[in-house]
C-alpha cells in the first residue's frame, strides 16, 4: 500500500511482537545474504558444469533464483515478517516475453515479483554490481543500469525475444513515504524497440514503514507483518502509439503507465487488501 497514507500510523498494540518482527526482520536479511553467499560459491559453480551453454545457464538460474526467492519468501511467512497474496499467481507463472513496470513501495519489491515469475530478468542499479554481496548474481544473470545505451537496449530486447519477462521499476528508486518519483521513459523505449507489450503491475498490500527508502531499520508495520499483494492491470500495448515520433510515443507511454500504477487510480484496491491485513 502506499505509504502516503500513513505518515501517521497507528500506535503499536503489542510491543513484544512488534520487536519480535524488527528482529525476525534482520534475521530474514541475514538469512539472505547467507544463502547469496552460497549460491555464488556453491550452487553457480555447478550450474556452470551442468549448463556450459550462456543462454541455457542464464535461464537455469532465473528459474534457481526464483525458487530460492519463493523459499526466502516462504520462510519470512512462517517468521511472521512477510507474508505474499495475488489472486494472479498463476498467469504470473505463465508469462513470457512482457515488460513487467510496477510501483516501488518497498526494498522487496523484487523479490516478490522474482519469486512469482520464473523466467524473470530484471535491470538492477550500478552498485550492486560492485563489491558487494550479490555481485557474482546480478553480473552473470540480470542487466546492470550501468551499461552504456545502445548495449543496454540490446540486451533488453534480446531477453525478451528469449521468452524472458523484463522487470522495471520506472520510478528508478524506491518510492518516498511522501509518494511516488516522477516515472522515467526507460520501459516505454524497451517496448517500442522490441514490439513487446507492457504489463504494468500495481505491488499492493499493507504499510511497508521499515522497508521504504530512509526508514530506519529499527522500524516495522505497527500493527501487522508485511503484506504483499501484487495485482495485474490491462496490458500495454506499444502498437498504438506507432504513429508518433518517438520521443513522444514513449512520452505517451510513460504518462500511462503512471496513470495506471498510481496509488489514486488504485484507491479501492488499497482499501481491500487493507481490509484483508
Amino acid at each position: 500500500m502506499s505509504s502516503v497514507l500513513f505518515e501517521n500510523p497507528p500506535p503499536v498494540r503489542n510491543y513484544p511482537l512488534y520487536w519480535w518482527r524488527v528482529c525476525a526482520k534482520w534475521l530474514s536479511f541475514l538469512v539472505f545474504g547467507i544463502g547469496s553467499v552460497l549460491i555464488s560459491v556453491v550452487a553457480f559453480p555447478v550450474m556452470k558444469l551442468l549448463f556450459p551453454n550462456p543462454r541455457r545457464f542464464r535461464t537455469a538460474g532465473h528459474r534457481f533464483i526464483s525458487c530460492m526467492f519463493r523459499f526466502f519468501v516462504g520462510f519470512m511467512t512462517v517468521i511472521g515478517v512477510a507474508a505474499l497474496s495475488t489472486p494472479d499467481r498463476r498467469r504470473f507463472r505463465n508469462l513470457n516475453s512482457k515488460i513487467i513496470v510496477a510501483n516501488h513501495p518497498s526494498l522487496l519489491d523484487v523479490v516478490m515479483l522474482i519469486s512469482l515469475i520464473p523466467n524473470a530478468d530484471c535491470i538492477v542499479n550500478a552498485y550492486l554490481t560492485g563489491r558487494n554481496i550479490l555481485h557474482v548474481i546480478v553480473r552473470q544473470l540480470y542487466i546492470p543500469a550501468s551499461l552504456p545505451h545502445e548495449e543496454l537496449m540490446r540486451k533488453c530486447a534480446e531477453t525478451l525475444h528469449e521468452g524472458n519477462n523484463l522487470i522495471i521499476f520506472p520510478e528508478g528508486t524506491r518510492s518516498l513515504p511522501s509518494g511516488q518519483h516522477p516515472y522515467k521513459k526507460g520501459a516505454a523505449r524497451i517496448a517500442l524497440m522490441s514490439g513487446c507489450a507492457i504489463l504494468p503491475v500495481y505491488m499492493g498490500g499493507n504499510d511497508k514503514r521499515g522497508l521504504r527508502k530512509h526508514d530506519s531499520w529499527l522500524s516495522f508495520n505497527t500493527r501487522n507483518r508485511y503484506h504483499y499483494a501484487p495485482y495485474m492491470k490491462a496490458e500495454i500495448s506499444p502498437e498504438p502509439y506507432r504513429h508518433l515520433p518517438e520521443p513522444a510515443a514513449a512520452k505517451r507511454i510513460t504518462q500511462d503507465i503512471s496513470a495506471v500504477l498510481a496509488d489514486s487510480a488504485n484507491k479501492d484496491l488499497i482499501e481491500f487488501y487493507d481490509a484483508m491485513c
